[in-house]
Order: C-alpha cells, then structure tokens, then sequence
C-alpha cells in the first residue's frame, strides 16, 4: 500500500489527509473512499486520462484510493496529483510519508494550480514541512516561510524527480518593501499615499482623532453634517495605518483566496467598504452547505467602513458586536461551523439627523424630535461602547486651509508603532486583552486621579474605562511618553460618547 499526505480546508484551516492505494486482484476498476466530494470523485477519470498520456499501463486489478480520516468531507481538485502518484508509484520503494503533494491534472498530465493551495499551505506552515507543488503557483507559495517546496510541471517530471531523488527545492522569497527592524522582527510598510490628508480643509481634531485611530487601531465614529469631510478622512486613513509582519501579510492573503479573489502579498492593510443595503451573509459569511467569509472576515487586520452607519439593518449591527468584541466570527450551518479571525479596525461615519443639518448654522433642520430619536436609537449602547473615539465634525469653512499631509502623519504612527511593539506587545493598543490593558497602560498618580474623577462624573462602564486606558496609551505613544501622564487622559476623555 503507498500512502501520500494531502490535505482539505476545513473552514479556513487544513486538514491533513492520507492518500492512499491499494491494488488487489478484482474485476478490474477504480474507486477513491473517504467521504470523497464532487470533484475529487470526477478526478477518477482525469487522473486515469494523465496517466495513459504518460505511457503508464493500468494492470488488470482493482484500484482504490482512500482519503483517510473516512469522518471528514474532502473537495478540491488539488488531490489529483497525490492520487496519480500513488498509483504510478505503487511498485517503487519511496517512501513520501513526510511530504505533501497537491495539484490538479490536465488531461495531457500537466500539473495545474488551484485557488485552495495557498490557504492549504499557510495553515500547515504552522511547522516546517516539504510540499511538491505546481511550478505555476512558485512564485506565489515561496513567500510563505517554513515550507520546503518542490515545483513540478507535469505528472511525468514529478514522477521521474521522485524516483531519481533529484528534487530540488525553491528558493524563499522575500517582499520587496520598506521595512522597520524592531526586536528582531520586520514589519513592512509602504509610502503610497494616492490620496492625501492635505486635501482635507480644517477638520483639525478630527485629523487628531483619525491619527490617534490610526495609530493605535482603535474603532472611530465621525459625525457631521454632509459634505463636512466624514468619508473623505476615513479613506485616506487606509494609507496610514500601522506597518504588517509577514505572518500578517500572508494571513490577509489566505482570507482573500478563501474567497475566490486574486492573491497579493502587500504591507497595505485590507480595506472593505460594504454599502448600508448588504445584506447580513454578505456582511458576515454564510452557505447553505460550505460556508463562505464575508466582509467583516475579508478585512481581517485591516480597517472595515460604514457609511452611513444608522442607514444599516438593525440585525447587521447587532451581529457586528461579536466580531468587534471577540475578534473571532462563528458561522453555525446545519452541515458546518465555521470560525474567522475578526481584527480589524471600525470606521463608521453617520449624519447627526436624517436631514444632516441638526449641526449645520446656516441649514435649517427639517427633522421633528421623533424623527431624530429614532435615527440615533437604530444605534444599540452596546455597539456604541466598543467604538472608542467618537468625533463631532464642524461645517466647511472658506477660511480653513491644508494642514497636514499623510507622509507626516505615516511617520507619527510609525514611531508609535515602534514604541508599542519595544514594550513587547503582540497586539496594537485598539486590540489589547483585559488583561494586558493593566500591564501595558499605566498611569501616573495625576492621572488616575483624572481617570477616577470621570468614572464617578460620568458612571463610565468597565469597557468605557478600558477603552479610555488604550486611547491614553496611544496619545501618549504619540508624545514618544512611556508613562501615561494626565494630558492624555484628559485628550482621550475628551473623544468619550455625550
């Protein structure tokens, strides 16, 4: 019996499978086991199809492959490779116990690529492995470091490298950006800033507050009348955000393939802007019999928008809590269960009436009382109390004027950053645990005595509280301050809900 380690997505992580053959005297045929999908089961005839295209000679025995463990559902044509080779090598003495072999056949026995490769690999890339692989796809599964892989063309030149032993492995990649070295690890980056924060008139603490979001990847809410600047601000913010070690890089590249989309390899964080008409499965994923992420996990580790924010279903809202809390996303099917990583960055932006003008000095606002409270009631206070800056937008003026461009805001993240990662955090200040909040965010005496003074004005929940100690840990980042001192208290008391 020869035996081939393949592997299957189970949601968004891999599965390992054993591929293995059998021949045993019998009428002949040939048969895959194993809880086998649609087309590993269509594989049967392109694997027969490669084969007899390769001169190999099929005995009059019957075959049969199994996909073991029998209990998980296997898909994807990236088994036909393995199967092939399992057949074409069952009397050769090799053993490929330790190495994984994907691909999809043609008909002529060349060796094809898949979308589900790339995420197969990076969830098994957890330890060090060997894979024989399409050469296709080299140049985009090299990027993934503590992988050794073998490229191969055809099933012939696979089958032939096997039996020679003349694999030869491919060289790792690397990205080619800018990079800042803090504690011995790379964080890439790029300064690419298509649109700039200079185009934006006025709207200073506004700026203050998208740069101090930015910086720390904290959740923001900007509110003003329309025209005011809401979406220009949240869309230049993609362009600032904080720099991505190559894990982080690759595992926003593996939520995109789960999706079907093109792959690419860049430090630009995802950036997902849904319209308020989406509905709930396109927002958070869903399938009737394989489930498929949605937006909110397609902009993990990266920044999530909401215009118009109110103007979203009251359903969609509520299931937003969870992925902002948890940073996790459950997708519970009959046939599936299916968890995403969820950490992301929320900008919402929203009018503050239905008309927009209840800010403005020189509209008048056409809304009755009613009419505004059920707008702002579409919005629960558990929602509100995961956002943590909250920021009230003034009209345009003819007299504001550019004050600052995005480069100069990039390099204050960037510094704030590096003082984040030096301190030996593994999340941004937006994303600490509870229990790292008391580690990493402390005070000086001045400023607790603040902090103590809000909770008892203002009867602050324990989340408000936390959410306060994160933002002063980031203003205080940005002044290059170890120490928490009462100025950043006081500026992030002054971005809390009304």
């Amino acid at each position: 019996m020869k035996k081939i380690l393949c592997a299957t997505l189970d949601g968004a992580d891999a599965k390992i499978v054993e591929v293995e053959s059998t021949f045993t005297r019998a009428l002949p045929s040939f048969s895959i086991v194993g809880l086998a999908g649609s087309t590993i089961q269509e594989a049967k005839d392109r694997v027969k199809s490669a084969l007899l295209a390769n001169d190999f000679t099929f005995p009059p025995l019957k075959i049969t492959i199994n996909l073991s463990p029998s209990e998980i559902k296997k898909s994807g044509s990236h088994f036909d490779l393995a199967i092939a080779l399992s057949i074409a090598l069952q009397k050769e003495s090799i053993d490929l116990s330790d190495t994984f072999v994907f691909g999809e056949l043609g008909l002529d026995g060349k060796v094809k690529d898949t979308q589900q490769i790339f995420p197969l690999l990076l969830s098994l890339s957890k330890r060090p492995i060997k894979a024989i692989v399409p050469a296709e796809g080299l140049a985009k599964y090299s990027k993934i470091p503590g992988i050794t892989l073998y490229g191969v063309a055809s099933l012939t030149e696979a089958k032939e490298r096997i039996v020679s032993g003349e694999l030869s492995a491919a060289m790792q990649e690397e990205l080619d950006y800018e990079t800042v070295r803090i504690e011995g690890e790379n964080y890439y980056f790029q300064r690419s800033y298509p649109i700039d924060f200079y185009d934006v008139r006025g709207q200073e603490q506004a700026k203050r507050a998208a740069l101090i979001a930015a910086a720390g990847m904290h959740n923001i809410l900007l509110e003003g009348s329309p025209g005011c600047g809401k979406s220009m601000i949240a869309k230049r913010l993609r362009y600032i955000l904080p720099p991505m070690h190559l894990s982080e890089i690759l595992e926003a590249a593996k939520m995109r393939a789960l999706a079907g989309e093109e792959v690419e390899f860049s430090p630009l964080r995802p950036f997902r802007s849904p319209h308020h008409s989406s509905t709930n499965a396109s927002l958070f994923g869903g399938g009737s019999s394989q489930a498929k992420p949605g937006e909110v996990a397609l902009v993990h580790l990266g920044m999530l928008f909401f215009d118009e924010l109110p103007h979203f279903s009251k359903s969609a809202l509520e299931a937003l809590r969870e992925p902002l809390q948890d940073r996790r996303l459950l997708i519970s099917r009959v046939n599936t269960k299916v968890e995403y990583p969820t950490s992301f960055m929320f900008v919402a932006a929203q009018n503050p009436c239905p008309c927009g003008n209840l800010l403005s000095t020189t509209k008048e606002c056409r809304c009755t009382e009613l009419e505004i409270k059920r707008y702002k009631n579409r919005l629960s206070e558990p929602l509100l109390d995961r956002i943590e800056l909250f920021v009230q937008m003034s009209e345009v003026s003819s007299e504001d004027v550019p004050t600052v461009r995005s480069e100069q805001m990039h390099e204050k993240v960037l510094q704030a950053f590096a003082m984040q990662k030096r301190r030996g955090q593994r999340q941004l200040n937006g994303k600490l645990a509870e229990s790292e909040i008391e580690r990493f965010c402390r005070l000086d005496s001045e400023a607790e005595a603040v902090l103590e003074r809000a909770v008892a004005n203002f009867s602050l929940s324990q989340r408000s509280i936390d959410n306060i100690k994160k933002v002063s840990r980031t203003i205080a980042d940005l002044d290059a301050q170890e120490r928490i001192g009462k100025a950043h208290v006081l500026e992030a008391l002054s971005y809390r809900r009304r």
